[in-house]
């Protein structure tokens, strides 16, 4: 039987007396009331608990056995079920596995008399939230009633998170049109769920970061941490801090221990970017660690262990690197198992409007724009426009765009670009002996883009095409499949 002289209070004293068993505690409440199902065979109990639920502010459900509790629950998203584990033809144990198989997002609490509770602390070991004892009382309730909602709220925000990490880092709202892009998330695909270390290269701006998230999270590792840290923002001493973590006065200013990203990386993912930026002396440590995932912190002689997947990155010929002097070469060799190339702005014309569209959208909803679209010459200056930013560089454009058209505009228009879009400089450029690439290596691309033109022209009829660049359909053939033009 539960308390009811609280319930009975509140009703005597009407709308006062509603609010004075609500007590302070309103306003933290007010987030965790629910939608709960009262499942119990006894009416006086069933309806007891029932009213002083209400009264709380929650929707409340009654069924008077685990039968039609179930019946209720295809029909209705109960939060949490409330249940007593005593009852006749199916018991609350019975009902708990049969909720959790079918409705595992549900929340459970049993009520158990004191013979039981070795029965109900085993039922908590298959998925109740909590239990409380009988007779129960209003206030132990109403705590572990609180707990569970803010349980299922905090599950279901993790959840939400989640979900939207997964769009975020689908291949399919990662953008990237162009046949490079393409084989590059086939690659991503075979390598995520592996622990293969990963290489990503590319200049500054085209997403490596990007590509890095996703390898993450098309990979069984998604539900823990993905930890990111940038070689080049730190000096050499506070580097091997960061990742390897040290004890307190292993050096001036460490005033306390610290764990360093490896080991909170731990069952994750860590992304090393600038890792050409790294010197001589820690290359070093960072091998050891590649080859036998263990290392000490700064200042300590015990040997950590961690199951970590690493991926680096760089906008360094890390080849030419190695032949420098300047990059070990064994570390290149243990880091470039699996590498990941990925191509500037300008290699890929195909993903600047997609990528424009795209950041036009974000940008206007953030400053609460209704710009749609670009007028077709704004388009055409930004396929004219060599972006040496990459992509990064294509977005501070169009968000500079966005804020500095017209409040009244509905399309961005070549005006609203970057002077140096609407009208790249004529620059002529230095170019050292190291830059100079054999004529017949700097032909590729161009010649490539010229193929790739007539061929979306002609509708990819070779034999048009071959007619419009005045070779035959062999030659055309052989060059498509030179440059991976078949598949498209």
């Amino acid at each position: 039987m539960t308390d009811r002289h609280t319930a009975d209070a509140g009703r005597a004293d009407g709308k006062n007396g509603v609010a004075d068993s609500k007590g302070d505690m309103e306003t933290s409440r007010e987030s965790s009331r629910g939608r709960i199902l009262v499942v119990d065979d006894d009416p006086i109990i069933l309806k007891s608990l029932s009213e002083m639920l209400r009264l709380e502010g929650h929707e409340v459900g009654e069924a008077k056995g685990a039968i039609e509790a179930l019946e209720q629950l295809k029909e209705i998203a109960y939060d949490l079920v409330l249940s007593d584990i005593s009852m006749p033809e199916v018991d609350g144990l019975k009902l708990l596995k049969e909720i959790k198989s079918r409705h595992a997002q549900v929340g459970v609490v049993l009520m158990t008399g004191f013979g039981t509770i070795e029965g109900a602390v085993d039922a908590m070991r298959h998925g109740a939230f909590h239990y409380v004892t009988k007779p129960v009382v209003d206030d132990e309730v109403r705590l572990v009633i609180e707990r569970a909602l803010e349980s299922q709220s905090l599950r279901t925000e993790n959840e939400s998170l989640k979900q939207r990490l997964d769009i975020a880092y689908n291949f399919d709202n990662i953008v990237g049109r162009d046949h490079k892009m393409q084989r590059i998330f086939e690659t991503i695909k075979m390598v995520a769920d592996t622990k293969a270390t990963v290489l990503i290269t590319g200049e500054s701006g085209t997403g490596k970061t990007m590509i890095a998230r996703a390898i993450h999270h098309n990979s069984s590792r998604r539900n823990k941490r993905f930890i990111e840290v940038n070689c080049g923002a730190l000096p050499e001493t506070l580097l091997e801090s960061e990742l390897f973590g040290h004890t307190r006065g292993a050096f001036t200013g460490a005033f306390k221990d610290k764990i360093g990203k490896f080991q909170l990386a731990d069952k994750g993912t860590i992304f090393l970017d600038e890792i050409s930026t790294a010197s001589p002396s820690f290359q070093v440590k960072l091998l050891r660690v590649l080859q036998d995932r263990e290392f000490e912190r700064v200042g300590q002689h015990e040997t950590i262990k961690v199951d970590v997947r690493i991926i680096l990155a760089t906008n360094i010929d890390l080849e030419r690197e190695v032949h420098k002097g300047t990059f070990r070469e064994d570390l290149f060799y243990r880091i470039n198992v699996v590498s990941i190339a990925i191509p500037p702005l300008r290699e890929r014309l195909s993903d600047i409007k997609p990528l424009a569209e795209m950041f036009l959208q974000k940008c206007a909803k953030e400053n609460e724009r209704s710009i749609a679209e670009f007028t077709d010459e704004a388009m055409k200056k930004m396929h004219e426009y060599t972006w040496p930013g990459n992509v990064r560089e294509l977005e501070n454009a169009v968000e500079r765009a966005v804020v500095l058209s017209a409040a009244a505009s509905d399309a961005i228009d070549v005006k609203d670009l970057p002077p140096n879009v609407q009208s790249p400089p004529i620059v002529n450029p230095i170019i050292t002996e190291d830059q100079v690439l054999p004529l017949k290596e700097a032909m590729k691309d161009p010649e490539r883009r010229i193929i790739e033109t007539a061929l979306r022209a002609n509708k990819w009829n070779r034999q048009k095409t071959a007619k419009m660049l005045q070779v035959n359909r062999t030659t055309l053939f052989n060059k498509m499949k030179k440059y991976g033009l078949l598949a498209e």
